[in-house]
């Protein structure tokens, strides 16, 4: 059964090492922090034999060749990882299949973000690394992708069984939060969210991973149509995004 251990680094990115305790291989999911990394997987006591990467942002790519010189991982991710070093050993894209000793992953293509983003997909654990595709309350910034593109994305990962467990790369939920109020005021499922996440985070407790079904009831990037009934969904999505590239709150 697949092993999962996660971390703080940087200012607010999460760190992830997956585990197959019957090889003893161990994925780094995305590299923000090599020298944090390899201090985590030595006190875990887990050798980190392959690097997944989401996209090629340096906060998710950055470390790879360290963490490849120190260990001799092998990196898989896609191909536009090569825009911040040399390419993946293993480029993938959407309905690859990629395993961490014995067990398995989908590759879903969620471009938007950036082009080329993937999630890795644990079908038989219900468990999926999105990157910097969905958040916690929130979505990726247009950087590259259209809302199409995006929204398209988001319909892939809202495909998946609604209690699938979703691990997002960074620890954004609070001001998500105060956007999703202003947009979705009356969302009760939403409010109640929101007063929990503001005693995790005073706690000093991470929000992150969280599921899909909570995300699809209080997440206003999917609830897009709902809070936006009378126009096209992917313009209704649009229109959230640029709202929220502009907020103050």
């Amino acid at each position: 059964m697949l092993q999962i251990h996660q971390f703080p680094c940087l200012s607010d990115n999460y760190g992830f090492l997956i585990h197959d305790p019957a090889t003893g291989a161990t994925a780094a999911i995305d590299t923000p922090d090599a020298e944090e990394y390899l201090r985590q997987a030595e006190a875990k006591g887990w050798r980190i034999t392959d690097i997944w990467n989401t996209h090629w942002h340096p906060d998710h790519a950055g470390g790879n060749a360290a963490i490849k010189e120190n260990t001799g991982a092998t990196v898989t991710g896609p191909a536009e990882v090569k825009r911040i070093g040399t390419p993946p050993d293993r480029v993938v894209d959407d309905g690859d299949r990629v395993k961490i000793g014995g067990i398995e992953a989908r590759v879903l293509n969620v471009g938007g973000h950036t082009l080329g983003h993937i999630a890795y997909v644990f079908d038989a654990d219900k468990v999926a690394f999105v990157g910097d595709a969905l958040f916690a309350l929130g979505c990726g910034r247009l950087f590259e992708g259209t809302p199409q593109q995006m929204w398209t994305s988001l319909q892939k990962l809202a495909a998946l069984p609604d209690d699938a467990t979703l691990y997002c790369a960074h620890e954004y939920t609070q001001s998500n939060a105060r956007f999703a109020l202003a947009v979705d005021p009356d969302n009760a499922a939403l409010r109640t969210r929101s007063a929990e996440i503001d005693r995790l985070r005073a706690a000093g407790k991470p929000t992150v991973p969280m599921t899909l079904r909570l995300e699809k009831d209080t997440n206003p990037f999917l609830r897009a149509p709902a809070i936006l009934p009378n126009v096209d969904p992917v313009e209704a999505f649009a229109a959230l995004r640029k709202q929220k590239d502009e907020f103050k709150g």
